[in-house]
């Protein structure tokens, strides 16, 4: 297998990791229209809020499948040009950037379903590598900030994609009428938008970025095997660093609460707070999940300002406290967000949700960098996923009867239980993860 560079590694300069990190703004552009917009395809094309952990089911299952698998190929690749984990983003890149212009053509419930299998598939193809790359490029004392700049496109990205619908409708006059009687013409058009996005900004950082050979390029084992795949993730399972196991049960507890809001909270605003239906009320319904995404795309403005604040934070706290910190003030945002009765209340509750969503795309890969191993970054960022895809595995699999039988289809009420989670993970961090140095 090709063996990972084990030089010193040059401090690399502002733009240098700009570039390097720029094509996030493409995977998180798309990534969030599909965030933003599934829930409520789905209800346009007939499902029930009780059916929508269900349809969500392929985001998990292809990261828990697909990321360990592209971070073991990583790791053991090398491109004379496109190096270890560029040609990944550009397979990814291709194949994700076409179905982001298919999904919100998508005809019937199952459709939209089977899209949304196979995108999430290519997005994790792209996504993977990309955490690893930073790691692979920046030496320890770069690596928090790189990826608070990760975290800051994402942001970014998010920001954008959010207003997007809305802003179609105000400065182009796009129709919010439905296209076929299916999905309002203003989304349809901002997935076409998103699909070129993603495209054009992962081709940047491709074509502006370069990565460290491998100590002997020649030394590529040619008979890999499915056995060696799987015996090699299950012997890293075994193997974790212990602070890759703190790090996994507070993105265990962590998850589900943002699964919860991105489940729930757009079409829980549309339908409980503007009183939309998708089917008998649909403009009331298009008008609340507008709102629903303007104030997620505040959500991510200020994931995007707070990430140049990390840095600050880390050196007052640690990056522990400062994690833990975050996940408090998001507890909060998504627990307010049942008892808002203003509608222009959501802005501060997402804002708070923001600060922790800054930090929970950079402060656990930070912290868990430094302990892994550098032959073996790609797939234990792909191992560490699992804590990321497992809790929304069981979420899809039986929140959905909890929905109907407990909460009634409250769907903010969902989205408050995702606040205790957020509060519970604070807590855990504070307890279990210890800030020391990596051998």
């Amino acid at each position: 297998m090709s063996t990972a560079y084990t030089g010193e590694k040059a401090k690399l300069s502002f733009w240098q990791i700009w570039n390097m990190c720029f094509g996030f703004f493409g995977i998180q552009f798309g990534w969030s229209l599909q965030m933003g917009n599934m829930s409520a395809i789905y209800e346009f094309l007939g499902a029930k809020p009780e059916q929508i952990p269900g349809l969500w089911l392929a985001a998990p299952m292809t990261g828990l499948i697909i990321q360990p698998i592209i971070g073991y190929f990583s790791d053991r690749t090398w491109h004379p040009k496109l190096g270890r984990r560029r040609p990944f983003f550009l397979v990814g890149a291709i194949i994700s950037s076409a179905l982001l212009f298919v999904m919100p053509n998508s005809s019937s419930v199952w459709m939209a379903a089977g899209v949304l299998w196979i995108l999430d598939s290519s997005i994790n193809v792209t996504m993977e590598p990309f955490r690893a790359f930073v790691a692979d490029n920046l030496d320890e004392k770069q690596r928090s900030f790189g990826f608070s700049m990760q975290s800051m496109f994402i942001g970014l990205a998010s920001f954008i994609a959010g207003y997007l619908p809305q802003l179609l409708v105000k400065w182009l006059h796009i129709s919010r009428e439905k296209v076929n009687g299916t999905i309002p013409q203003n989304i349809l058009v901002s997935f076409y938008i998103g699909g070129a996005i993603f495209f054009v900004a992962v081709m940047y950082t491709i074509i502006k970025s370069k990565e460290y050979p491998p100590s002997n390029p020649g030394a590529v084992e040619p008979n890999e095997n499915k056995a060696s795949i799987v015996s090699e993730i299950v012997d890293s399972i075994k193997n974790m660093p212990v602070q890759m196991k703190r790090l996994a049960l507070v993105n265990f507890i962590t998850w589900p609460g943002l699964f919860l809001m991105w489940f729930y909270y757009s079409t829980g605003v549309a339908t409980q707070l503007f009183n939309g239906d998708p089917i008998t009320n649909s403009n009331a319904f298009t008008m609340g999940l507008e709102h629903a995404n303007t104030t997620s795309a505040i959500l991510n403005l200020v994931t995007f300002g707070f990430s140049f604040t990390l840095s600050f934070w880390v050196g007052l706290l640690g990056k522990k406290y400062t994690h833990a910190m975050c996940l408090l003030l998001g507890g909060i945002g998504l627990i307010s967000v049942y008892y808002v009765k203003d509608v222009n209340f959501l802005y501060v509750s997402m804002g708070l949700v923001g600060i922790a969503w800054a930090s929970i795309l950079s402060m656990p890969y930070s912290m868990l960098a430094g302990f892994i191993p550098e032959q073996k970054m790609g797939i234990y960022m792909g191992i560490f996923n699992f804590f990321i895809v497992l809790p929304e595995i069981i979420a899809s699999l039986f929140f959905g009867k909890i929905m109907s039988q407990f909460l009634h289809n409250d769907r903010l009420m969902a989205v408050q239980i995702g606040g205790f989670l957020l509060l519970l993970a604070s807590v855990i961090c504070v307890i279990i993860i210890k800030e020391e140095k990596s051998n």
